[in-house]
């Protein structure tokens, strides 16, 4: 599945999946946590519709999961 074009709903189940967990909202962004022994990941995810694909990349990075990764989840 290509990370184009996805929406909130979509990426915050793949991110919990990962193991993340909703930290807090402030407008329309919602910031996923997830702990582990090499520290603590951060990705803030847009609660849009649509997530464009330079966000999307950004989310990725942010928490650490290859686009491989996120398709498989």
């Amino acid at each position: 599945m290509p990370i184009r074009g996805l929406s909130f709903r979509l990426v915050a189940s793949k991110l919990r999946k990962a193991g993340f967990t909703e930290s807090h909202q402030k407008g329309s962004h919602v910031k996923f946590v997830k702990r582990t022994e090499r520290g603590v990941w951060t990705a803030t995810v847009p609660k849009h519709s649509e997530i464009a694909i330079g966000t999307m990349k950004s989310i990725l990075r942010q928490a650490g999961i290859s686009e491989a990764e996120f398709d498989s989840l």
